[in-house]
């Protein structure tokens, strides 16, 4: 294992553990607080501004991923190693269970247990093949940005700001329908505490190709065409 493999995991954890602790706990204090709770809306900006915060904290350190889908692609496009990979998914797969665990603990119980503490579920206006679509399209669209917000040599120095605007507006249109998870992580944590399993796989599948998609598109075409620009004639 790599040098300073310890710090970058811990780094994942806990912002993994931020990003559950407080997107699942938005939606279960949004419960309690109905029918004056902030909605939709809410729940997208904080689940966003908490994303945009962790990535900030923790770019410098582990590349700020927070997502297994972030850190497949990453592995695919061989910015990572298969090691640190696994650390790292285990690390945002245990962040992920303890803010979970730390909803369940810390927040009104009847509206946990109302909204399975924050687990992402498919809506039944929704079929398999759609909810599996929605979410690989979501995620596309959020690790595309990643990767030109932190990944690439050309990436604007404005930290998690673009990934977490992302989250936002995917929140907000595909949340209705599948709770717009793009991470496996934020889905897993809250379904082993809500025992929460229905249609599991969807968030697992959908995310993992949608951010293996996003990074192979930017790699072999944006990233291109900008070496293309900045290349003297």
């Amino acid at each position: 294992m790599e040098k300073g493999w310890i710090g970058k995991a811990i780094a994942e954890f806990v912002g993994t553990f931020g990003l559950v602790f407080f997107g699942a706990g938005s939606i279960v204090v949004n419960h309690h607080l109905t029918p004056d709770g902030f909605g939709l809306m809410g729940i997208a900006g904080v689940h966003a501004i908490t994303l945009a915060i962790v990535v900030s904290a923790t770019m410098n350190i582990s590349g700020g991923h927070i997502n297994p889908a972030v850190t497949v692609a990453a592995f695919l496009t061989r910015k990572i190693s298969a090691p640190l990979a696994g650390a790292y998914v285990v690390a945002q797969l245990l962040g992920g269970l303890l803010g979970a665990a730390f909803v369940r603990a810390l927040l009104p119980l009847a509206s946990g247990e109302a909204t399975a503490f924050g687990t992402p579920t498919v809506a039944s206006t929704v079929d398999t093949l759609q909810a599996l679509s929605l979410e690989l399209v979501l995620t596309f669209f959020l690790v595309f940005t990643f990767w030109g917000t932190t990944v690439s040599k050309h990436a604007p120095a404005i930290g998690g700001f673009g990934i977490g605007l992302v989250l936002f507006f995917d929140i907000m249109v595909g949340g209705p329908f599948t709770g717009a998870s793009m991470n496996p992580a934020r889905t897993f944590g809250p379904a082993v505490i809500a025992g929460e399993w229905a249609m599991h796989w969807v968030y697992w599948v959908g995310p993992l190709l949608g951010g293996a998609l996003a990074a192979a598109v930017y790699e072999g075409f944006v990233e291109k065409a900008g070496d293309a620009d900045a290349s003297p004639e």
